[in-house]
């Protein structure tokens, strides 16, 4: 259930940028005069699961949902239609315009996905807010990764600052290390205030370790529910009980509990407890699938979070400085593809679709909707051809010097373009499948 949960999330986020980013161009076309032959959302390979002809234009839905496209008559396009490119142009087709006509209506969609991002951004934190976990809330420390671990951190340091500028949350530690090179943190550890120096290739190891979090929260296990006719409600632990350890290991944090639990499915163990500040051994059964149904008290249970409220007017400022942040963490980002270690994080559609809430989540949709609005935007705008930004640089070649760049030329960076941009997309869906059949994903 919770794939297809996050597949029509997924699907319904396309289908709203898609739309308005082909809006984008339709709308401008028509306001010069120039003749929009198809507007389909999703792509129509020999049928369209519904469509009609209002105008000039066949409006329709095809039947592969990861898309949408106009076909503006006059132009050379995905659909290649030389036959149309070897008449005298029409007055009604696009390459009969102005240059700066042209120019407009192919950077319309990067604008309307830019334009989208924001507004929703504004739209989120009016709505929600901002909701935060301050790094000196963290009562029990952090949990680092296995790397981080190697790198000298333990269970319970508190991160105070990096590069000398304090930590606002936990959330920024990770960001701040892979996408802005801090390389000193400072923590306290027992008391006392230590300098940690990770090394200058860090990015790379975390990449090639395909390490998430690099530090989550350190949070206990206390007993706060059982599942009905599970192990645990058969066995003597009782709802308030503080989980420790398995079978010796001493488990201080949830997830160390539930990974030692896990390596034991299909057998019985003695789980350490804490009860009224003594410690008792209780035996629970671990089911097959490494579980012994038991639920963790919420989080706010454990930590004081802060919510950032916006009123409307201020919502539109923070809201558009929460876009350009996206934007530019996501440019950020791409350098970590400039690597052997980074390439093989490359994502496709999986990758994406597992970032939605397992459970229809409306923040998280809205967020991860304005965030693949503003990533599109600027990956639309990139000077490939056969992307926007790719007809925006011949458009641009021309009105500079006053010269159409060569028909064939047009052609065959558009084949090229194409043959590009396919390559691509089956290299990172072909990640997404060697993630899911190794379990990591």
């Amino acid at each position: 259930m919770e794939f297809w949960i996050k597949a029509a999330q997924f699907i319904l986020s396309l289908s709203l940028i898609v739309v308005l980013h082909e809006m984008g161009h339709f709308l401008p076309a028509r306001w010069f005069g120039t003749r929009v032959e198809r507007f389909f959302l999703f792509f129509d390979p020999k049928f369209a699961l519904w469509k009609r002809k209002i105008g000039d234009t066949v409006y329709g839905i095809g039947w592969i949902p990861l898309g949408g496209y106009v076909k503006i008559a006059g132009m050379v396009d995905e659909s290649m239609d030389r036959e149309q490119m070897a008449r005298p142009p029409e007055p009604w087709e696009f390459r009969a315009k102005p240059a700066w006509q042209r120019l407009i209506i192919m950077v319309g969609g990067v604008t309307v996905n830019l334009v989208l991002g924001m507004l929703i951004y504004i739209g989120v934190l009016f709505v929600w807010g901002k909701e935060y976990l301050p790094a000196e809330n963290l009562t029990y420390g952090v949990q680092p990764s296995s790397l981080m671990k190697e790198m000298g951190f333990r269970d319970g340091d508190r991160i105070l600052a990096l590069e000398g500028e304090r930590v606002k949350s936990i959330d920024d530690v990770g960001r701040k290390i892979l996408l802005d090179d801090a390389r000193i943190i400072t923590i306290e550890r027992e008391g006392k205030e230590l300098e940690m120096v990770l090394p200058t290739d860090i990015s790379d190891q975390v990449l090639e370790r395909n390490e998430k979090v690099l530090f989550a929260p350190g949070v206990p296990f206390y007993v706060d529910s059982m599942v009905p006719d599970g192990n645990a409600v058969k066995s003597e632990l009782r709802k308030g009980d503080r989980l420790v350890g398995v079978a010796g290991q001493p488990t201080p944090y949830f997830t160390q509990f539930s990974e030692t639990v896990g390596k034991h499915a299909g057998s019985q163990v003695m789980v350490q407890v804490i009860r009224a500040g003594r410690e008792l051994e209780i035996p629970v059964e671990v089911s097959a699938a490494g579980k012994i149904g038991v639920f963790n008290r919420p989080l706010n249970a454990y930590f004081e979070f802060e919510n950032e409220q916006f009123g409307f007017l201020a919502s539109i400022p923070a809201g558009i400085a929460y876009g350009w942040s996206t934007l530019s963490g996501y440019v950020s980002s791409l350098k970590l593809l400039f690597s052997s270690s980074g390439v093989k994080q490359l994502g496709g559609f999986g990758a994406i679709g597992s970032l939605y809430s397992p459970t229809w989540d409306w923040q998280r949709f809205w967020e991860m909707t304005a965030f693949l609005s503003v990533a599109l935007a600027f990956m639309n705008i990139l000077p490939i051809p056969a992307l926007d930004g790719g007809h925006a640089m011949f458009l641009t070649y021309e009105i500079i010097t006053r010269r159409q760049p060569n028909q064939k030329v047009l052609e065959y960076a558009q084949v090229a373009g194409m043959v590009f941009l396919l390559a691509l997309i089956l290299f990172s869906n072909g990640n997404d499948v060697v993630k899911w059949l190794s379990g990591k994903m």
